[in-house]
């Protein structure tokens, strides 16, 4: 864009909808100009979003994590619209808990049409769940020889073909039919999205525009291997307009662009492109028409029917044959008077079951009907809750809701109930509607919102006792959770592991938990102390070819020196003497980000390894070398410290019988042979970002690699650049 000159606008937005050449250059021939209203009302729910959830999630997590040893969840999340979706899978629990079979009996008869067939026959009044009263039926029916015919009709219906695909209908089918979770249903139609098959996938809109050029993308269809005759006969006997649907005004319905095929895709895509073409194909077919035939009986004084569908055209099933009218043997041919011999009547007992766990699907159907959420977001909130342990995905793609999620539904219905109905979410949807259509000032309903949820954390922080009352039944508390590992350096008693999520250490003792790095293994190191609190070190490794650090408990959640953070390990403490420290390990900056150093790690041995304290850079040397140490000296090439290594007779890169030797792991010619620089398999977030710091002072002065002046080591870069993978 060049420049703007005086009041010159130069922001526009194109607005397309599948990623081809004549919709780019359309919308580039078309450009428009931003909705300011639009752009207001995605802020407002952003903010809204983000300010509820930080502060219910930030006390709630805090508080029960502080008292309970076995959540088995990282964070206590709350959403505005995470926490409705949970309640929608805790009301049908519910339902299932509290549900009291009932017994019923169902009358039963069959006739006989001929003497190779029988008619079964199905009661007019269906069920009664009084036995005496259906004992009563039977006895008036079972004398009867014969089955007088009432009546008899046959109607021509049709089943109408499915309107245009939106987004909410295909992750429905995408987990009911495909057995894709919506997440991983949205990522698959937005990669083939960019790969230019199908029309956008994030759209609301079931009705085509009546501009639309429908035959277009039908040809793209007209030599695939699967459904050609079917595109062909369509396209040369005319295609039917697809049904009239909803027009939510943003992208079109869900269209396949271009043919493609399962060798092209994968299993996975394909899967979900043949529905999606399966279906448009169906939109523009014509309706399955069959015609139903019923013949209505008279046994004693009850009433019975049978029906059987025969199909006249098969219609749209053709492509979706999983939509088809189900064979039936037909009728026999007969009319009002006619009587047919009594095979059996017999009484059936039943009884009632309760209603099954929520599909995905039948969610997803929830959400759309209350309002909570948005084409685009659904399949995040279902995702969240899976993540968070509030429910799991059995059989079928059912959810069926964990303790935890329980609970927390419970506590909220028992504090607030609004906080998890949802009502609330609907009226906000409706109000961040108004905005974008200009209706509603941004200002206000941001503000009146705010206001209303400020008012319910303030009461749901004072009646916390009363979901902490449930959580107590459920769940065990720290000091019973957990095997003890390593001394409290206040009370030197031992402190208890808690492996459950999210990792810890507590001191029942003092009643104090400490925070752990989480995605690794964590064990006791050497039963050695910190010299600043007196507290046992304990080890963090990611795995055998990823990076380990000895920590400790107190400094990790308590930084001792002003340039360190929480959630800092040995190899990142600037304590001036401590043997685990980075002043006594650091080596030198790391060749791979700015900010980080790289540091020995002494537990490693005989399979050395040196680690960056910041990313996920680890380098691999000295195999089988007896000791390695970090010398106080420095490399006069790149200023980073200089390493002893003692390697083994065997393997001694040095001639003769000499086994030590002391140099740069980056400039020495004798190490760079043996040093092999790889990513680590795992990184805690806690080690990207940051200040950077170099060990024990050295390299103060250098700045990061690759900026103008900085100093580098003799072809340091380009010697290590082949090792990365």
């Amino acid at each position: 864009m060049n420049p703007a000159r005086g009041g010159e606008k130069t922001v526009f937005r194109a607005r397309f909808s599948s990623i081809t050449d004549t919709d780019i250059f359309s919308a580039m021939a078309r450009l428009g100009e931003p909705d300011h209203n639009e752009a207001l009302s995605v802020d407002a729910r952003q903010e809204l979003d983000l300010r509820i959830g930080c502060a219910f999630t930030r006390f709630q997590t805090k508080y029960f994590q502080g008292k309970y040893g076995d959540l088995d969840s990282s964070l206590i999340s709350f959403g505005p619209c995470q926490t409705p979706t949970l309640g929608f899978c805790v009301e049908r629990h519910d339902k299932i808990q509290s549900f009291k079979p009932e017994t019923y009996w169902v009358l039963q008869a069959k006739v006989i049409a001929d003497k190779d067939r029988s008619l079964l026959l199905d009661w007019d009044r269906v069920r009664v769940f009084d036995r005496e009263i259906a004992q009563m039926f039977l006895n008036m029916t079972k004398l009867e020889k014969e089955a007088q015919v009432e009546a008899t009709s046959k109607k021509e219906k049709a089943k109408q073909r499915p309107l245009a695909l939106n987004t909410v209908e295909m992750l429905r089918v995408a987990s009911s039919s495909l057995g894709m979770g919506p997440q991983h249903a949205m990522q698959t139609a937005e990669r083939l999205y960019t790969q230019g098959y199908i029309s956008y996938p994030r759209t609301e809109t079931t009705h085509y525009p009546e501009n639309f050029d429908l035959k277009g993308p039908l040809r793209q269809q007209a030599n695939h291997p699967y459904w050609a005759d079917t595109v062909k006969q369509l396209l040369a006997e005319g295609i039917n307009r697809p049904r009239k649907g909803h027009d939510a005004g943003d992208h079109p319905p869900i269209t396949p662009m271009r043919s493609a095929t399962e060798a092209e895709l994968g299993s996975e895509a394909w899967r979900l492109y043949e529905y999606i073409t399966r279906h448009f194909i169906a939109t523009v077919s014509y309706d399955c028409k069959y015609l139903q035939n019923t013949i209505s009986f008279r046994i004693g004084p009850e009433h019975f029917t049978c029906t059987v569908k025969t199909v006249l055209s098969p219609g749209f099933t053709e492509i979706m044959p999983w939509q088809s009218v189900p064979l039936e043997e037909s009728l026999p041919t007969c009319q009002r008077g006619d009587a047919f011999p009594v095979g059996e009547v017999k009484l059936l007992e039943k009884q009632t079951s309760p209603p099954d766990y929520l599909t995905e699907a039948e969610l997803i159907t929830l959400m759309e009907k209350h309002g909570i959420g948005t084409d685009a977001s659904i399949p995040v909130h279902i995702n969240n809750i899976c993540q968070r342990n509030y429910v799991v995905v059995e059989s079928g793609r059912r959810l069926k809701p964990t303790n935890l999620g329980i609970v927390l539904v419970h506590g909220y219905y028992k504090i607030d109930a609004e906080l998890v109905l949802p009502t609330i979410r609907s009226a906000v949807e409706r109000q961040l509607n108004l905005i974008a259509q200009g209706k509603a000032d941004f200002r206000q309903v941001l503000s009146h919102t705010l206001d209303i949820f400020k008012r319910k954390f303030h009461y749901f922080v004072d009646s916390i006792a009363g979901m902490d009352e449930l959580m107590e039944v459920s769940f065990s508390p720290l000091a019973a959770t957990g095997k003890p590992l390593s001394r409290c350096g206040k009370c030197h008693r031992f402190m208890k592991y808690i492996q459950a999520k999210p990792s810890r250490l507590h001191c029942s003792h003092c009643d104090e938990t400490y925070t752990l790095p989480q995605n690794g293994t964590i064990k006791l190191y050497k039963e050695l102390r910190c010299p600043l609190d007196d507290f046992e070190l304990v080890l963090w490794s990611s795995g055998s070819r990823g990076k380990s650090y000895p920590l400790c408990p107190y400094c990790y959640n308590h930084p001792p020196f002003r340039d360190m953070k929480k959630g800092m390990g040995c190899n990142e403490c600037t304590h001036p003497t401590c043997q685990h420290s980075l002043s006594m390990l650091g080596i030198g900056q790391c060749v791979e980000c700015e900010g980080g150093v790289l540091v020995l790690d002494p537990t490693s041995g005989p399979k050395w390894k040196v680690a960056c304290n910041k990313c996920n850079v680890v380098a691999h040397c000295f195999e089988n070398a007896h000791r390695v140490r970090v010398s106080p000296e420095t490399c006069s090439s790149c200023e980073a410290a200089l390493l002893d290594v003692d390697f083994s007779k065997a393997k001694s890169p040095r001639p003769g019988d000499e086994t030590q030797h002391t140099g740069c792991m980056f400039c020495d010619p004798v190490f760079q042979e043996l040093v092999e620089l790889r990513h680590a398999a795992s990184c805690h977030p806690m080690h990207r970002g940051g200040p950077r710091r170099q060990g024990r002072g050295r390299a103060q002065g250098r700045r990061p690699a690759g900026k103008p002046g900085a100093r580098r080591p003799k072809d340091k870069m380009s010697a290590l650049a082949a090792y990365f993978v």
